[in-house]
């Protein structure tokens, strides 16, 4: 599994699909283990993805609002 070559939007669908199987509770734990493993590594990068789009809008916001101070 290679991070960096997946979407957002791919890593959550994958965590999703890992939740649901762990929460089934049938799978042994060596898999559970490994999923669960898989699945904190997506949690991450979302969390890495949503903070580094938060930070974008943050900027974006701000230097919106110095254009506006700019203008008056």
């Amino acid at each position: 599994m290679n991070l960096k070559k997946q979407t957002f939007e791919q890593s959550a669908a994958r965590l999703e699909e890992i939740v649901k199987k762990l929460e089934m509770g049938n799978i042994p734990i060596d898999e559970s283990l490994k999923l669960f493993e898989e699945g904190t590594k997506l949690a991450e990068f979302c969390n890495s993805c949503l903070d580094n789009a938060q930070q974008k809008i943050i900027q974006l916001t701000e230097l919106e609002a110095e254009d506006a101070n700019a203008e008056q």
